[in-house]
């Protein structure tokens, strides 16, 4: 629907804000899509920003609501997986299931089948089903070589599925294509190899501190305390020197 110009660009300026904000500070990028909300609620736009607004801070059921009324005023499959993952997040990975096999998957492009997939296999591990889970996340997307959008998200979860039936060696080998694959830093795979290697990084630094740590060779404190006695030799001689000069 179309808004009266000072209206809409009331709404454009909170929309522009929940997208600015959305990664950086969920609560206050909720915040503007109410506002937003408040001022257009019949705009799809809104009501799909909303939804993520609330998807960002695990607002379920408020956010299936506004991925449902932004379905139903465009007719687009595009939010499916999401609200299929929203499911999850109540509690209802049965019915994320029932999702992952309805018609509409098969309108998604092929992103969204990735996706579609990554949250099939989430509730499965839900149900503590983990071997199906492991099973759902394989086919050709993920045997490909090409990396796209999807590929370290893909090649992440399942690593993490692997790692959780036990299968170390290959999550471990997973986590590295992950990591190949993850251009922008979007999976903590690097951490999560480091943690399979046994690498520990250790903040040497206190909280606040913003000195450079030096690293100390073993040997160090025996030169130091010999350097050290000679400072204090050097100190008894100037307080004997001290002593035995002439008083005024």
């Amino acid at each position: 629907m179309s808004l009266p110009k000072t209206l809409a660009e009331d709404v454009a300026r909170n929309l522009v804000m929940v997208a600015n904000l959305l990664d950086e500070d969920p609560e206050q990028a909720y915040a503007y899509s109410r506002i937003a909300l408040r001022l257009a609620s019949r705009v799809a736009a809104v009501r799909e920003a909303a939804g993520f607004a609330a998807y960002a801070t695990q607002r379920y059921a408020e956010a299936l609501a506004e991925f449902r009324a932004s379905r139903r005023m465009t007719g687009s499959v595009e939010l499916w997986p999401v609200m299929a993952d929203c499911e999850r997040g109540l509690g209802r990975p049965e019915r994320a299931m029932d999702m992952a096999g309805e018609p509409e998957v098969q309108k998604l492009d092929k992103a969204g089948q990735v996706e579609m997939r990554l949250v099939a296999a989430g509730a499965r591990r839900d149900m503590g089903q983990i071997d199906a889970a492991i099973v759902t996340l394989q086919g050709p997307e993920l045997a490909s070589s090409a990396v796209h959008s999807w590929t370290p998200r893909l090649r992440y979860a399942y690593a993490d599925a692997l790692l959780e039936a036990g299968r170390e060696d290959e999550a471990r080998e997973w986590f590295g294509k992950a990591l190949e694959a993850d251009k922008d830093g979007s999976t903590d795979a690097s951490d999560r190899l480091a943690e399979l290697d046994g690498v520990e990084f250790v903040d040497a630094l206190g909280e606040g501190d913003d000195e450079t740590v030096e690293v100390v060779d073993a040997e160090e404190p025996e030169a130091e305390d010999d350097e050290h006695d000679a400072l204090d030799e050097d100190d008894e001689d100037d307080d004997e020197d001290s002593d035995e000069a002439p008083k005024a």
